[in-house]
């Protein structure tokens, strides 16, 4: 997390917060990339690879950023991953505070702003994952997607060259709904 004002002043005023409304397209981009990498890190090493994140449930209102879950088998050596994924276009974002191989690379990200399409790409070891069940349980509950849309929409006009405040503003409905959808959804279907 940066804590910088200068900094976050500076990368808000380069990556502002966009929203958008769903668009089908997002599905295609994900699949794509997800073949990109699959081609690159080997299939065989992939315990799974997972559409994540807003743009992954149907009519939902998102920053049209495509989130990805890729889920390593235990024998892929860190380096590995982050020369193949640097290779291929990805900044490498180190999580110190998520034990390896929780990693972060992102990609269309410039020096003077986004750069077509942005993706963020979450590394962990095959597990059973709070972003997914999040997806699934606003999949499952129109009501709830629709509260979490309108949140996203004030949390951007108080904060939309702030992205650190942006997502913390998110934290807690994020927190509340994420024990709801541990209670309620058992397993995630595949």
């Amino acid at each position: 997390m940066i804590t910088d004002e200068d900094e976050i002043k500076r990368l808000g005023r380069l990556y502002p917060i966009i929203l958008s409304d769903y668009n089908p397209a997002w599905q295609e981009i994900y699949a794509a990339e997800k073949k990109h990498i699959e081609d690159v890190l080997g299939a065989g090493n992939i315990a799974g690879i997972t559409h994540i994140g807003s743009t992954s449930i149907k009519g939902m209102t998102a920053k049209p950023t495509t989130d990805i879950l890729i889920e390593v088998r235990d024998g892929l050596e860190d380096d590995r991953i982050i020369a193949t994924l640097t290779g291929i276009g990805y900044g490498y974002d180190p999580q110190p505070q998520n034990p390896p191989p929780h990693m972060m690379f992102m990609k269309g990200y410039g020096e003077e702003g986004f750069e077509g399409q942005a993706y963020h790409i979450h590394v962990r070891y095959e597990g059973d994952w709070d972003e997914l069940y999040f997806r699934e349980y606003l999949s499952m509950h129109p009501e709830a997607a629709e509260e979490y849309a309108d949140l996203k929409h004030r949390l951007k006009e108080s904060y939309e060259f702030n992205r650190e405040a942006y997502t913390k503003g998110k934290t807690e409905f994020v927190r509340i709904t994420m024990k709801k959808a541990r209670e309620e959804i058992k397993k995630i279907p595949l």
